[in-house]
């Protein structure tokens, strides 16, 4: 039994080195069997009877009248025609052309090609900037709330009010409803007394459609209580037109914010009610001590917004939170050019334990950047090679346009910029528009950055030719961002999709037949005479080369060869 299977596993082995051979010679040596196969041809057309077979369907082509080879051409339109639309419909459904996969999958293991490998998602070598083994190996296009959102009074109106376009979608603008619902209510607010009236009205007011409406019910709010600090939020944030009138409306709701935040606190180990309400006035604090700093940082109060950020927000909430504070923090101290204190914040941010973003991964780049870029010329990097320094920074920008490849045509303004969403898909177009309408003027500002930018960062996709397989420092790009982008960006925003979905060869191939032939057949019904004369031509001249190697060879070779070959 055991010499048995050796004898297997001995053939099996040799059949897979034919195949492996018979492949390699078909790759490397195709010239060399196209001479074989000709040659062969050749030395059997008299036992085959190539040239009565060759005279006689010359003779039966000679017979056919133009309205076979109108009906010829005619047939083959309409069945290359069916397989342009069939590839078309694959291709939309799945992304790729179906000759190409049947080529790949099934007909490229039996020349000895590659089959696609199952750890394709996987990560390689598990790198060190991965995100971590708690995400997926098929990450979710989550959408998340935009850390440097614009008000919409002062600043989305005016740009309907200029241009008349809505800048953000509803779908975006449903969103932020549902955040302020969880940020600034909770089940049990109705159960206090001060809470009866204006509850349901600010919940009335996130749900109202029409912006007028909900200012309308802020106010009815006001009314009822004037400490609804939520109402005081809704109205800075929509009823405002100047950031110096949502400044002043985000001081009164901070005042009756922390009235009701030093209320619940004493009550919130009473019950879970209380703890729960504590918790949604602690959101609402945060949330509007962040507002009052965007707006000093809106008025160049640049120095305050960082004092607020650092000393208010982050010493009392330190972990990243759904409003990512740290966000606005770096941009505030990168425009006071505080280089030390923005890699302090990203030393503490930028961990393999944490989720990463285009702010922290583009942020990180110009800081390595920073240091080489004033001196960085192309033409000196490709005679010496790189430097240390020179090859940290380039790595660095590889990582971030690797995990979000958007980024590089809006800073190096070959696309143009709109006004962020108030939600943002990360690895996707709506946060590197995010990204790059705060940070490109600190790019700018660094003298050679966004040239060093111009040179490296299309080297990202040559180290990673296949980016929705597999990745180098992160998980494979998701294939799902464009579809969530839509939804996010507005509607004449030309959405960048990444990477480029090209039409495969075949369709293209498919419909330039399917073109073809059906002009063939046209002329051919139109100018029957004239497009014989044209095919007997065009076939003449074809097959010239041909028929004046094939009078050489038998100038050349003797006429009774094959009966020499057949006595030996």
């Amino acid at each position: 039994m055991q010499r048995e299977g050796a004898m297997a596993e001995v053939r099996v082995s040799l059949l897979d080195r034919l195949k492996s051979t018979i492949a390699w010679s078909w790759t490397y040596l195709w010239a060399l069997w196209f001479v074989m196969v000709l040659f062969l041809i050749y030395i059997l057309r008299a036992p085959l009877r190539i040239n009565e077979n060759v005279n006689t369907v010359a003779m039966f082509l000679n017979t056919l009248t133009p309205k076979f080879y109108v009906a010829l051409t005619g047939t083959s339109s309409l069945i290359s025609g069916l397989i342009l639309i069939f590839e078309w419909w694959y291709f939309r459904k799945y992304g790729t052309s179906f000759i190409e996969q049947v080529s790949v999958n099934h007909l490229g293991p039996l020349l000895g090609g590659v089959e696609s490998s199952s750890s394709t998602g996987s990560i390689l070598n598990g790198s060190p900037e991965t995100e971590g083994s708690r995400q997926s190996s098929v990450p979710e296009c989550k959408v998340w709330r935009n850390p440097l959102n614009l008000f919409r009074g002062a600043e989305y109106n005016r740009y309907t009010w200029v241009t008349g376009r809505e800048p953000l979608t509803y779908y975006d603008m449903n969103l932020s409803a549902q955040d302020h619902q969880t940020f600034f209510t909770c089940d049990s607010d109705g159960l206090r007394p001060a809470d009866a009236s204006r509850v349901p009205a600010m919940q009335k007011a996130w749900r109202e459609r029409n912006p007028q409406a909900r200012i309308k019910t802020a106010h009815q709010a006001l009314e009822l209580n004037n400490e609804c600090a939520p109402a005081y939020i809704l109205l800075a944030e929509e009823e405002a037109t100047t950031i110096v009138e949502a400044e002043r409306l985000f001081r009164l709701a901070l005042k009756a914010g922390e009235a009701c935040s030093r209320r619940s606190q004493q009550l919130q180990h009473h019950s879970t009610q209380q703890e729960a309400q504590h918790r949604r006035d602690t959101n609402v604090l945060v949330y509007i001590k962040r507002r009052i700093a965007m707006c000093a940082r809106k008025l160049g109060r640049t120095r305050e917004a960082v004092k607020i950020m650092r000393d208010q927000l982050m010493k009392e909430f330190p972990l990243p939170n759904v409003l990512n504070i740290h966000e606005n923090l770096l941009e505030a101290l990168l425009e006071l050019q505080a280089y030390a204190d923005v890699q302090a914040v990203l030393a503490k941010y930028d961990d393999i334990s944490l989720p990463k973003s285009a702010t922290i991964c583009y942020t990180a780049a110009l800081l390595k950047a920073r240091s080489v870029c004033d001196k960085f010329s192309p033409e000196v990097a490709s005679k010496r090679g790189l430097s240390t320094a020179e090859m940290n920074a380039v790595e660095a920008i590889h990582r971030a346009v690797e995990f979000n490849p958007h980024v590089p045509k809006y800073l190096l303004e070959t696309k143009s910029l709109i006004l962020p969403p108030e939600h943002i898909l990360k690895r996707g177009d709506s946060e590197a528009v995010a990204y790059a309408f705060f940070h490109l003027q600190h790019w700018r500002r660094v003298e050679g950055a966004l040239n060093l930018l111009h040179c490296t960062w299309e080297g990202t996709f040559r180290m990673i030719p296949y980016p929705l397989e597999k990745g180098h420092l992160f998980y494979p790009y998701p294939s799902c961002t464009e579809s969530a982008d839509r939804e996010l960006l507005p509607s004449f925003h030309e959405v960048s999709v990444y990477p480029k979905k090209e039409l495969p060869f075949f369709i293209l191939f498919t419909a330039g037949l399917c073109s073809f032939t059906a002009m063939l057949a046209l002329l051919t019904h139109q100018f029957p005479d004239l497009m014989g004369v044209f095919a007997k031509a065009f076939f003449g001249t074809l097959f010239a080369p041909f028929n004046f190697m094939v009078e050489k060879i038998e100038g050349f070779l003797p006429s009774s060869l094959w009966h020499h070959l057949t006595r030996i």
